[in-house]
C-alpha cells in the first residue's frame, strides 16, 4: 500500500510538473484561414478548447488520449487521425515519448478534399476518422510539410498544403474507421463528396469578416449566389447553418481572447462580433458548460507552467 501510495503521489508530481498549452498571438483559435503545421511533444491541455478548423494528427512515438465530444480516444504510434475543432476536444492524456506531427486545416482547404460520400458531413458533426494504414514515408513527410508551412515562402506552403490534401485523400484506398463506431471501412467507390467552389467562398468571407455585423445576404453577394441557396449548400456541405458557422468563429476567438488577454468580458464580447454580453453569455456557456466569466477564472485559478516539455529535435509547438 506504501508503494502504491508513492507511485500515485509521483504521477501526480509529474502532471503538476508539466506545462500546459496556452495560445498564443498566432494562436491556432484566432487564425481560421492559415495552415498551422506541427512536428513536436505536445502540451496538455487545461481544460477543452476549439477551433474553426480540421485537426490533423500523426503519432510519431508515443500515445495520446482525447476526450472528444462525447466519447474518448487514444492515437498510438503509426495512427493518422482527422476530427472536426469546431466541438469541444481535450489532450487530457499523453506517453513520455509522445511525438506527434500533422496540422490545422482550415475548411477552405478541407472542402477541396476528395472523401468518400458522407465522410466530410460524418466529420462535421463530430466523428472521428482514423486510419492504421500508415508507412515509414509518412513521419518524413509531416517533418517537411511542418518545415515548407513555417518557411515564410510562398511555395512551399502552398506545395505543404497540396501535399496534405493528397495524403488525405489516399486514406479511402486503405481500411479506416469512423469513431465512436469502431468498425473498419473499405471504400466501395462511391462519388467522391468535392464541396462546392460557393462553401470555399462562403468560409473565405466569413473568415474575413466574422467579427463585423454580418447575415446571410453579405455572404450571398461575396460568394455570388442567392441567399437562400448559400444557406442550403452550406448546410448540405458542413451540416451547420451559416449562423452557427459564424458563431463558431466568435467563440473560437474569444475564447483565446479571454485565456491569453486581461480585457473585461464585455469588451471580448464586443471585441469578437457579439451584439450583447446577454448574447455571448449564453453561448459561450452552451459550448464550454460555464460562463465567459467562470471559464477564464477555470484557466487562473490551475497551476502556472513549471517545466517545459522538449520538442523533438528540429520540431516547435504550435
Amino acid at each position: 500500500m506504501v508503494a502504491h501510495n508513492g507511485n500515485v503521489e509521483l504521477a501526480e508530481s509529474k502532471i503538476m510538473e508539466r506545462a500546459y498549452y496556452e495560445p498564443g498571438a498566432n494562436g491556432v483559435e484566432l487564425l481560421p484561414t492559415t495552415l498551422q503545421m506541427f512536428y513536436a511533444s505536445p502540451l496538455l491541455m487545461r481544460h477543452a478548447h476549439w477551433h474553426a478548423q480540421v485537426e490533423v494528427n500523426y503519432i510519431i512515438s508515443g500515445w495520446a488520449h482525447y476526450r472528444m465530444s462525447g466519447y474518448d480516444i487514444t492515437f498510438r504510434q503509426g495512427d493518422l487521425a482527422l476530427f472536426w475543432g469546431g466541438l469541444p476536444h481535450l489532450l487530457d492524456g499523453a506517453s513520455d515519448d509522445l511525438i506527434y506531427a500533422g496540422g490545422h486545416l482550415p475548411l477552405l482547404h478541407f472542402f477541396r478534399l476528395r472523401l468518400p460520400q458522407d465522410v466530410q458531413s460524418q466529420l462535421m458533426r463530430g466523428v472521428t476518422l482514423l486510419t492504421r494504414a500508415t508507412d515509414a514515408s509518412d513521419p518524413i513527410n509531416f517533418a517537411r510539410w511542418n518545415i515548407y508551412a513555417r518557411s515564410g515562402d510562398p511555395m512551399k506552403a502552398s506545395l505543404a498544403v497540396d501535399e496534405l490534401l493528397l495524403r488525405i485523400e489516399r486514406i479511402r484506398f486503405s481500411p479506416y474507421s469512423l469513431l465512436p463506431d469502431s468498425k473498419a471501412v473499405e471504400d466501395e467507390g462511391g462519388l467522391d463528396h468535392h464541396a462546392s467552389p460557393i462553401v470555399v467562398r462562403i468560409c473565405e468571407y466569413i473568415a474575413d469578416n466574422f467579427r463585423e455585423d454580418i447575415d446571410s445576404v453579405d455572404i450571398a453577394v461575396a460568394a455570388d449566389v442567392h441567399p437562400k441557396y448559400a444557406m442550403t449548400v452550406f448546410k448540405k456541405s458542413t451540416g451547420m447553418t451559416l449562423n452557427d458557422y459564424i458563431l463558431l468563429m466568435r467563440l473560437s476567438y474569444a475564447q483565446a481572447m479571454l485565456m491569453r488577454d486581461e480585457d473585461s468580458v464585455l469588451a471580448v464580447a464586443m471585441d469578437s462580433g457579439f451584439g450583447s454580453l446577454s448574447a455571448f453569455n449564453k453561448s459561450f456557456r452552451k459550448v464550454a458548460g460555464m460562463s465567459p466569466s467562470d471559464f477564464r477564472r477555470d484557466v487562473r485559478a490551475r497551476p502556472e507552467v513549471q517545466m517545459p516539455v522538449q520538442p523533438a529535435p528540429g520540431s516547435s509547438y504550435f
